[in-house]
């Protein structure tokens, strides 16, 4: 059977890689070091996926712009201090793998900085299975669709062959704005009544089950 997507996108943190609690806990600490009341934590897995500006700011929305800066960097200190340890989701390495044996065009696209994701793809050993990536410093963050259309450009993939994996609603609008179709995931930031509302193409309740759905549909 002819494959129906040649480019399939991963988002990374809370897609591939187990990271949703550590990023609320470092929201969190954060807001703590600099004497702020923080986000609950509904409140901040929402802002998951965003460029860390646009992140903090919907966060913590009562913060002296002055003090995003010092937020900003206290986050990545308490971030950085424990994502040598984050694990990809089980199987998340041997599909990636998979997918770009099996011929696939695979991309990234993803909130983090490009030290961030460099230094996450390499603690996992896949920076060679995908061929383009795109961080939330190199361009509009989530949900504007650059990061997509960059990686479309870059890889000659239509939209209409392209499919983006998400486990945030501004994976889903930033699929849409591109016109390209979109898989949710439901093991990730957001909850799965809000991907349901964006009305992507299919919903994957683990990694076992979007590895199915890729085979049947893919």
């Amino acid at each position: 059977m002819e494959s129906r997507f040649d480019l399939i996108v991963f988002d990374w943190d809370g897609t591939l890689l187990d990271s949703a609690a550590a990023i609320v806990q470092s929201i969190q600490a954060a807001c703590l070091d600099l004497g702020v009341e923080p986000p609950d934590d509904d409140r901040a897995r929402q802002v998951i996926g965003l460029g860390l500006h646009d992140a903090l700011g919907r966060a913590v929305p009562e913060l002296n712009p002055g003090d995003y800066l010092r937020l900003a960097a206290r986050y990545r200190f308490h971030y950085l201090s424990q994502d040598r340890e984050l694990k990809l989701f089980p199987g998340a390495a041997r599909l990636v793998r998979e997918l770009h044996g099996q011929g696939y065009r695979l991309g990234v696209a993803t909130g983090k900085t490009r030290f961030g994701l460099d230094r996450a793809m390499a603690h996992a050993g896949l920076e060679s299975c995908f061929h383009v990536t795109r961080c939330a410093d190199e361009c509009a963050p989530k949900p504007d669709p650059s990061m997509l259309l960059y990686i479309m450009d870059e890889t000659g993939a239509s939209p209409s062959r392209t499919l983006m994996v998400g486990d945030t609603t501004h994976d889903l609008r930033m699929a849409r704005s591109a016109s390209v179709a979109a898989l949710a995931v439901t093991f990730g930031a957001h909850r799965r009544e809000d991907l349901v509302m964006e009305q992507p193409l299919g919903i994957a309740e683990s990694i076992a089950e979007l590895a199915r759905w890729l085979e049947r549909n893919g």
